[in-house]
C-alpha cells in the first residue's frame, strides 16, 4: 500500500491515477495513524514552501514523516514535496524544512541566464552523475529521458545527494536521495511512460 500525504497542497488525483494505472493501491490521508499502515509514503506538493511547511507542522505530519524516514520506510517527495525534504528554503525569506536531506532550496533566477522564463515549465532530459551508482528510481531509464518540470526554485548545496540533473540554462538538481528518502523536482505523475517507470520503481523498492 502506498500512502499519499494529504495536507492540502498536492495534486492528489494525478498521483492516485498513476499508481492505479500501475496496479498499486494507494491510501490518501492527512492522518498519521492511517498512513502508518502503508509500506511506502509519497509527499506531494505544489505552491509556497512556507505555507506547506506550516501545514505539515500544524497537523503533526512533519513529526510523522521524520519518524517514518528514521525507521527506514521508503519516502518519495515530489516537486514542493522534494523541496520540503531539505534543511531550509530561501523562498521569500528563510524557512525551515524537514532536514532529511542536507541542502537548501534557492531561486533558479540566481543561476540561470537572464531572459529564460521563470517558472521553468516543460520537458527536460535527465542526466545521471557518472561518479556514483544509479539511484534505484531510475534503473529502467536512459540518459536523456525527458520528464516534466514546473518550478522556480531548486535544491542547492547538496552535491553528494544529487541523483539526477536537468539543464535549463544551468545544470539544476532534478532529483536527490539520502538512503530511503528520495525526491524528484519534476512530476513523475505528469511525465508519461518515463514517469510511470519511476513510480513503479519506487513501489517495488
Amino acid at each position: 500500500m502506498i500512502g499519499i500525504v494529504d495536507y492540502g497542497v498536492g495534486n492528489l488525483f494525478s498521483l492516485e491515477s498513476s499508481f492505479a494505472a500501475l496496479g498499486f493501491e494507494t491510501k490518501v490521508s492527512g492522518d498519521p495513524e492511517v498512513l502508518r499502515s502503508c509500506g511506502k509514503i509519497v509527499l506531494p506538493g505544489v505552491g509556497a514552501f512556507r505555507d506547506a511547511a506550516d501545514k505539515l507542522h500544524r497537523t503533526g505530519l512533519d513529526a510523522y514523516i521524520k519518524e517514518e524516514a528514521a525507521a527506514g520506510k521508503p519516502l518519495l517527495g515530489i516537486c514542493l514535496g522534494m523541496q520540503l525534504l531539505f534543511e531550509k528554503s530561501y523562498e521569500y525569506g528563510e524557512w525551515e524544512g524537514l532536514g532529511l536531506i542536507p541542502g537548501a532550496v534557492r531561486p533558479i533566477a540566481d543561476v540561470i541566464p537572464a531572459g529564460l522564463k521563470i517558472p521553468h515549465i516543460g520537458w527536460n532530459g535527465l542526466h545521471f552523475p557518472a561518479e556514483r551508482e544509479r539511484c534505484p528510481l531510475f534503473r529502467e531509464l536512459s540518459p536523456g529521458d525527458a520528464v516534466y518540470f514546473v518550478h522556480s526554485y531548486y535544491a542547492a548545496d547538496c552535491d553528494d545527494y544529487v541523483t539526477a540533473t536537468a539543464e535549463y540554462g544551468a545544470e539544476l538538481t532534478a532529483a536527490a536521495a539520502r538512503d530511503n528518502v528520495m525526491g524528484t523536482q519534476f512530476h513523475p505523475e505528469k511525465s508519461g511512460d518515463v514517469g510511470l517507470s519511476i513510480l513503479k520503481a519506487f513501489c517495488t523498492l
